[in-house]
């Protein structure tokens, strides 16, 4: 028993050492560094990223407007085939057959109109010489007529007939490559309802587009004319070029999530891009060239906790500029370059061991770097983008402290890295 309370007295005076010698060795170091990076001159470009489908510029989906079994095929996947070019052959045994038949009817009401105008001339004949009444003369003038509408339905049931037949036969309706077969030979393709579709060509596959879903939020943005660069899996290191062609009004709603189609034409010469590959897709909305920059942890940094003598004072050069009062040509070129998004900001600097903060108005900005509009940086100048360090003794003693208890449900203290 003398021994369990022994080693627990040692416990305690080892955990007391050692927090002690923690409160020492961390409490004293007040030291601060800084990270920095320069003042240039670049281009800054804002993209919006969204996802896409490769797809040919025209692809023709190719039916049959008639129902029967295929007979022969004379195209395959990947054939190239001309406008006019025989696809496919149904087997037109009863479309002959409708046809031959629609002949004869055609026959049937050609020689039943001949018996109609024979009549009608022997019954004119008679009436001159008043030999016949009116009424048999009316109906002779009725079966004449009812003869040729009979001779005219037949013929259109005739045209119906030989069309169909004429439809039996596949051809292609414009010049490309076949993408897809969807029958073989001797398969029943049954067009009651609507047409089955038989092949898809696409028309020039040197021409392609991506249909890109865009969400609502970035929509307003995009413009037709805008450069577009997307890749795809199947060519990771490749980065491939487009414009914007088309921004569709329509929209598309999925779980209560609004997107918009944009069309992006993109050139194929080399044939590397293929129907149906997934691109990911960066539209560049906006586009400031060789302006004065500087990295965006910049604008977001803040200073640590910093000894008293350590100085904190504005550039008198910023507030002198901004008692002058800029012409109206420079109030134009300045709402330029401003543009809408463009609004203050403040920088930091290390000048002569004392950090000095510098007010900015910045313009474009993407999540490198933002546009200088206006301010008294100039190039090659050492902007403070984060810092380590910075805690006194006490604040950091109380939120690394290993022997301190931590409070639930919150995040340990910041203070470590700042400006990231």
């Amino acid at each position: 028993m003398k021994k369990k309370k022994l080693w627990t007295i040692i416990g305690v005076v080892v955990a007391l050492l050692a927090t002690g010698f923690y409160f020492v060795t961390n409490g004293k170091d007040d030291k601060v560094t800084y990270r920095f990076d320069k003042v240039d001159r670049g281009d800054i470009v804002v993209s919006i990223s969204a996802t896409g489908t490769l797809n040919a510029d025209t692809t023709v989906l190719v039916g049959s407007q008639v129902s029967g079994r295929i007979a022969k095929l004379y195209a395959d996947f990947n054939s190239v085939v001309k406008r006019g070019q025989l696809l496919a052959q149904l087997d037109p045994t009863f479309l002959q057959a409708a046809v031959d038949q629609a002949k004869a009817g055609v026959s049937r009401s050609r020689a039943t109109l001949n018996q109609a105008e024979r009549d009608f001339n022997r019954t004119k004949d008679l009436f001159d010489k008043n030999l016949v009444s009116q009424a048999d003369m009316d109906a002779a003038l009725t079966n004449l007529e009812s003869g040729k509408a009979g001779l005219q339905q037949t013929e259109a049931a005739f045209e119906g007939a030989d069309v169909n037949l004429r439809y039996a036969t596949i051809t292609s309706p414009i010049s490309g490559v076949v993408i897809s077969r969807a029958v073989d030979v001797g398969q029943t393709v049954a067009a009651s309802l609507s047409a089955p579709t038989l092949f898809t060509i696409a028309n020039d596959l040197r021409k392609m587009q991506v249909q890109a879903s865009v969400d609502e939020a970035d929509i307003g943005n995009v413009k037709v004319g805008q450069k577009v660069t997307f890749r795809v899996d199947s060519y990771p290191d490749n980065q491939f070029e487009g414009v914007v062609s088309q921004v569709r009004l329509s929209p598309v709603i999925t779980q209560n999530v609004v997107n918009y189609t944009v069309i992006i034409s993109v050139g194929n010469p080399d044939l590397k891009l293929m129907p149906g590959m997934t691109a990911t897709v960066s539209v560049e909305v906006d586009k400031r060239e060789d302006v004065l920059r500087i990295p965006v942890q910049a604008i977001r940094f803040t200073p640590p906790d910093k000894p008293k003598e350590v100085a904190v004072r504005d550039t008198t050069r910023m507030r002198a500029m901004g008692d002058r009062k800029p012409s109206d040509s420079s109030r134009a070129e300045r709402r330029r370059r401003m543009g809408a998004g463009a609004n203050r900001a403040r920088v930091w600097l290390m000048e002569n061991d004392e950090l000095k903060s510098v007010p900015i108005i910045r313009g474009l900005m993407n999540t490198q770097y933002v546009e200088v509009v206006e301010s008294p940086l100039k190039e090659g100048d050492q902007v403070i983008i984060g810092s380590i360090g910075g805690q006194t003794a006490t604040a950091s003693a109380a939120q690394n402290n290993p022997f301190q208890p931590r409070i639930q449900g919150g995040g340990g203290g910041g203070g470590g890295r700042r400006g990231f």
